[in-house]
C-alpha cells in the first residue's frame, strides 16, 4: 500500500510539472496584435484541475462519485442554497428543471400538457425546448435594451389563468429584474426557473442570480463562468423539487441512494409501490418518468478546483467589461450592453448594438473584427421564432406571442458580442478597442 500511494503522489506530482511546462506557456503567451487571435472566451485553469482529474481518473470510479459529492456541497455553499446536484449539460440542467415542474407530487401546481409558460424569443434554445417538448405552451414577450433582458412590463400582459411558470435567462451574465418578476410570480403563484446558465456569479440586490426562483441553473461548457469541458447544475431550497430533480436525473428511480451504496433508504426490500410485489427491491421503482442526466467524477473533479476560482474570475470579468465600456461607450454608432442599479453581473459577454446613427450594417463590423482575428458572436438565437425549429408549429396552437417582438428584432439584426473572460490580457482589450474606433471612425 505504501508503494502505491507513493507512486500516486509521484504521479500527481509529474501532472503538475506537465502542466507548468506544456500548459501554462500556452495560456502566458505574449499577444502579438494583428497575428494572435482573440477568442471570445476559454479556459482558464492550471495544475490543480489537472491534479484533481488524473487523482479522479487513478481511483477510476468515473460515474459520479465523491468528488461529485464535494462539488454539489461546495456549489451549493458558494450559493446559499440547501441543495445542487450536478448533471451533464446545462441544457440538461434546463431540461431537469422544467421536467420537475410536470410531477405528479406537485399536484394541481404541477404543469400539464397546454399549460402556459412565459419565457422570451431572444434565447438559448434549450431555454425554450423543454417547454415545448413537454406539450406546454411557450408565451413570448419582448426584452428590452440596453440590458437585452426581459421587457418586464409585458408580464401582466402575458399572464393567462393557463399560466403556470416563467421560465428565462439572464442574458450573457446581465441580471434580468428578478425582483419583479419573482414578485409576478407570488402574486399568481407561479414557478420561477431561471437559466443561470452565463451568470454564475452574478448578483442582483446583493442575492446571487439562480437562487431567486424555484429551481436555478448552471452549465460548465468552457466558456462559461467555470468549466468541466462539459457539465451542468440544478439548484433549488426547495426539498419536495430537490426529490423529484434527483429522481428524474436517475433514470426516474424512486431510490435515493448514492451509486454503489446499497439501502441507506433504509426501505428496500420492506415496502410495496403501486401494484408491484410487497418488498420489490426499492433500487428499481420508477416514479417518475426520466432520464440518465449524471455527470462523472472526471468532470467534477475539475469542477471543485475551478470553485475555488469563482470569485476571482468574477472579478477579473467585471473588470475587463470597464475597460472595454471606458474605451468604447462613447461612440454613438454603438449602444453598450448596460445593468441594472440593483445589478452587479458577472458579465459573460460585452455586447453592442449597432444603431440608426451607423454608416454600416452589424456584419460589416462583425466581419471586419473576424478579419482582424477578433472573435464575434451573436446574440445566440436572436428570435428563435425567425429559426426552422419553429416551421412546423403554430401560432395560437403551440406557442404564443405576447405585443410585437420589435426590440427581439432589432437584437437579432443589429447585436453582437465580443468576450471578456477571464484569460482575455489588457492587450487583447485595448486591441479590440482600437480595431473597432478605427472601423468607427473614431
Amino acid at each position: 500500500m505504501d508503494k502505491i500511494n507513493a507512486l500516486h503522489d509521484k504521479i500527481l506530482e509529474m501532472v503538475a510539472e506537465y502542466y507548468r511546462l506544456a500548459h501554462a506557456p500556452v495560456q502566458h503567451k505574449t499577444f502579438v496584435p494583428g497575428e494572435s487571435k482573440v477568442n471570445y472566451a476559454g479556459r482558464v485553469f492550471d495544475e490543480k484541475e489537472m491534479v484533481n482529474l488524473t487523482d479522479a481518473a487513478l481511483e477510476f470510479w468515473l460515474t459520479g462519485g465523491r468528488y461529485t459529492a464535494e462539488f454539489e456541497k461546495k456549489l451549493a455553499a458558494y450559493l446559499g442554497v440547501r441543495f445542487a446536484l450536478m448533471v451533464n449539460s446545462g441544457s440538461s440542467a434546463n431540461l431537469l428543471a422544467f421536467a420537475a415542474l410536470t410531477s405528479p407530487l406537485l399536484g394541481d401546481r404541477r404543469i400539464k400538457r397546454g399549460d402556459e409558460v412565459i419565457t422570451v424569443a431572444c434565447a438559448f434554445p434549450t431555454t425554450v425546448a423543454p417547454i415545448i417538448q413537454y406539450g406546454a405552451i411557450p408565451v413570448f414577450v419582448d426584452v428590452a435594451l440596453p440590458g437585452a433582458n426581459i421587457d418586464v412590463t409585458q408580464l401582466e400582459k402575458a399572464y393567462s389563468p393557463k399560466t403556470k411558470a416563467v421560465m428565462i435567462a439572464h442574458t450573457l451574465g446581465n441580471p434580468f429584474d428578478v425582483k419583479k418578476v419573482k414578485e409576478f410570480c407570488d402574486k399568481h403563484g407561479l414557478f420561477l426557473i431561471e437559466d443561470n446558465c452565463d451568470a454564475l456569479g452574478s448578483e442582483f440586490e446583493g442575492r446571487f442570480t439562480g437562487t431567486w426562483g424555484d429551481i436555478g441553473t448552471s452549465s460548465f461548457y468552457p466558456p462559461h463562468h467555470l468549466t468541466m469541458g462539459e457539465g451542468g447544475a440544478v439548484y433549488t431550497d426547495d426539498p419536495l423539487l430537490k426529490k423529484i430533480m434527483l429522481s428524474m436525473r436517475d433514470w426516474g428511480r424512486e431510490c435515493w441512494c448514492s451509486s454503489g451504496v446499497d439501502n441507506s433508504c433504509g426501505c428496500r426490500f420492506s415496502k410495496q409501490f403501486g401494484s408491484l410485489p410487497v418488498g420489490y427491491d426499492h433500487k428499481y421503482v420508477y416514479s417518475h418518468f426520466g432520464y440518465n442526466l449524471k455527470g462523472t467524477d472526471l468532470q467534477a473533479a475539475i469542477g471543485v478546483a475551478q470553485l475555488d476560482k469563482v470569485a476571482d474570475f468574477t472579478a477579473k470579468r467585471r473588470e475587463n467589461y470597464a475597460v472595454l465600456y471606458e474605451g468604447l461607450k462613447d461612440l454613438e454608432a454603438l449602444e453598450i450592453f448596460t445593468a441594472l442599479p440593483e445589478a452587479a453581473p458577472s458579465w459573460f459577454g460585452f455586447l453592442m448594438t449597432v444603431t440608426e446613427k451607423a454608416k454600416f450594417t452589424r456584419t460589416e463590423l462583425t466581419e471586419y473584427l473576424e478579419k482582424n482575428l477578433i472573435q464575434t458572436r451573436n446574440l445566440f438565437a436572436g428570435n428563435i421564432l425567425r429559426h426552422p425549429c419553429f416551421e412546423t408549429l403554430k401560432e395560437g396552437v403551440d406557442y404564443r406571442v405576447t405585443g410585437e417582438l420589435s426590440v427581439t428584432e432589432k437584437i437579432m439584426n443589429n447585436s453582437f458580442w465580443i468576450g471578456l473572460y477571464p484569460g482575455m490580457t489588457e492587450e487583447k482589450l485595448e486591441y479590440m478597442i482600437a480595431r473597432i474606433r478605427e472601423f468607427c471612425g473614431k
